[in-house]
Protein backbone atom coordinates (compact mmCIF):
# COMPACT_ATOMS: atom_id res chain seq x y z
CA UNK A 1 0.00 0.00 0.00
CA UNK A 2 3.15 2.41 0.63
CA UNK A 3 4.59 1.72 -2.43
CA UNK A 4 1.05 2.72 -4.02
CA UNK A 5 1.18 5.95 -2.09
CA UNK A 6 4.95 6.72 -2.96
CA UNK A 7 4.30 6.13 -6.54
CA UNK A 8 1.14 8.15 -6.88
CA UNK A 9 3.23 10.69 -4.86
CA UNK A 10 6.54 11.02 -7.76
CA UNK A 11 4.11 10.76 -10.49
CA UNK A 12 2.31 14.17 -9.10
CA UNK A 13 5.63 15.70 -8.57
CA UNK A 14 7.32 14.86 -11.69
CA UNK A 15 4.55 16.08 -13.63
CA UNK A 16 4.43 18.91 -12.14
CA UNK A 17 8.42 19.47 -12.71
CA UNK A 18 7.81 18.27 -16.85
CA UNK A 19 5.05 20.83 -16.82
CA UNK A 20 7.45 23.33 -15.50
CA UNK A 21 10.24 22.38 -18.07
CA UNK A 22 7.72 22.58 -20.81
CA UNK A 23 6.97 25.92 -20.64
CA UNK A 24 9.84 27.65 -18.71
CA UNK A 25 11.88 30.21 -20.60
CA UNK A 26 8.19 31.90 -21.99
CA UNK A 27 6.95 34.78 -20.38
CA UNK A 28 3.48 34.32 -19.59
CA UNK A 29 1.71 37.39 -17.61
CA UNK A 30 -1.45 36.94 -16.06
CA UNK A 31 -4.27 39.56 -14.95
CA UNK A 32 -7.49 39.06 -14.86
CA UNK A 33 -8.51 42.69 -15.87
CA UNK A 34 -6.18 42.92 -18.73
CA UNK A 35 -7.19 43.38 -22.52
CA UNK A 36 -4.38 42.11 -24.75
CA UNK A 37 -4.32 43.95 -28.26
CA UNK A 38 -5.12 47.57 -27.12
CA UNK A 39 -3.65 49.93 -28.89
CA UNK A 40 -4.05 53.20 -31.52
CA UNK A 41 -5.79 52.25 -34.85
CA UNK A 42 -5.16 53.13 -38.43
CA UNK A 43 -8.31 55.13 -38.25
CA UNK A 44 -7.71 57.12 -34.81
CA UNK A 45 -4.47 58.03 -35.83
CA UNK A 46 -6.04 59.67 -39.09
CA UNK A 47 -8.22 61.80 -36.45
CA UNK A 48 -5.74 62.37 -34.12
CA UNK A 49 -3.47 63.88 -36.98
CA UNK A 50 -6.54 65.57 -38.70
CA UNK A 51 -7.58 66.93 -34.97
CA UNK A 52 -4.44 68.89 -35.03
CA UNK A 53 -3.51 70.12 -38.23
CA UNK A 54 -1.19 67.39 -39.06
CA UNK A 55 -0.16 66.14 -42.47
CA UNK A 56 0.48 62.23 -42.79
CA UNK A 57 3.65 62.67 -44.43
CA UNK A 58 5.52 63.91 -41.46
CA UNK A 59 8.14 62.15 -39.43
CA UNK A 60 6.58 60.97 -36.45
CA UNK A 61 9.25 59.63 -34.12
CA UNK A 62 11.18 62.99 -34.10
CA UNK A 63 10.26 66.23 -32.19
CA UNK A 64 8.28 64.73 -29.51
CA UNK A 65 8.13 65.30 -25.63
CA UNK A 66 8.85 61.52 -24.81
CA UNK A 67 12.01 60.90 -23.21
CA UNK A 68 14.40 58.88 -25.89
CA UNK A 69 14.25 55.34 -24.76
CA UNK A 70 10.73 55.22 -23.68
CA UNK A 71 9.11 52.87 -25.87
CA UNK A 72 5.90 50.77 -25.84
CA UNK A 73 5.40 48.37 -22.60
CA UNK A 74 7.71 51.11 -20.39
CA UNK A 75 6.06 53.35 -17.67
CA UNK A 76 5.37 56.58 -18.38
CA UNK A 77 7.15 58.43 -15.90
CA UNK A 78 5.72 60.32 -13.09
CA UNK A 79 6.98 63.10 -13.74
CA UNK A 80 5.40 63.71 -16.89
CA UNK A 81 1.60 63.70 -16.13
CA UNK A 82 0.33 64.07 -19.88
CA UNK A 83 -3.16 66.11 -19.87
CA UNK A 84 -5.91 64.38 -21.35
CA UNK A 85 -7.07 64.72 -25.21
CA UNK A 86 -9.79 67.67 -25.47
CA UNK A 87 -13.77 66.10 -25.42
CA UNK A 88 -14.43 67.06 -28.98
CA UNK A 89 -11.14 64.40 -30.01
CA UNK A 90 -11.98 61.86 -27.68
CA UNK A 91 -15.72 61.53 -28.91
CA UNK A 92 -14.49 60.70 -32.42
CA UNK A 93 -12.12 58.02 -31.33
CA UNK A 94 -12.78 54.34 -30.75
CA UNK A 95 -13.39 53.58 -27.03
CA UNK A 96 -11.29 52.35 -24.34
CA UNK A 97 -11.57 49.52 -22.32
CA UNK A 98 -11.96 50.96 -18.79
CA UNK A 99 -8.36 50.97 -17.53
CA UNK A 100 -7.17 52.87 -20.52
CA UNK A 101 -6.49 56.62 -21.42
CA UNK A 102 -5.45 58.54 -24.21
CA UNK A 103 -2.81 61.42 -23.02
CA UNK A 104 -1.29 64.50 -24.69
CA UNK A 105 2.66 64.21 -23.70
CA UNK A 106 3.82 67.72 -25.41
CA UNK A 107 3.74 67.04 -29.29
CA UNK A 108 2.74 62.70 -28.71
CA UNK A 109 -0.18 61.29 -27.93
CA UNK A 110 0.20 58.15 -25.77
CA UNK A 111 -2.12 55.40 -25.23
CA UNK A 112 -1.55 54.12 -21.58
CA UNK A 113 -3.09 52.16 -18.79
CA UNK A 114 -4.09 54.43 -16.00
CA UNK A 115 -3.65 52.55 -12.99
CA UNK A 116 0.28 51.52 -14.01
CA UNK A 117 0.77 53.86 -16.61
CA UNK A 118 2.42 51.32 -18.84
CA UNK A 119 2.44 52.40 -22.09
CA UNK A 120 0.41 50.18 -24.96
CA UNK A 121 0.83 52.75 -27.87
CA UNK A 122 2.23 56.31 -29.21
CA UNK A 123 1.67 58.52 -31.98
CA UNK A 124 4.93 60.69 -32.47
CA UNK A 125 4.39 64.41 -32.88
CA UNK A 126 0.75 64.64 -33.35
CA UNK A 127 0.55 67.71 -31.72
CA UNK A 128 2.77 69.74 -33.67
Amino acid sequence: MRAHILVLLLTAILGGCASYASTSGRVVIKDDTAVAGVRIGDRDRTVIRDYYGNEKGRPQKSGGNLPSGLAIRDKLPPALQGEPLPYELERKLAKLPSPHARVRVGQDVVLMDRNTRVIFDIVYGAAR
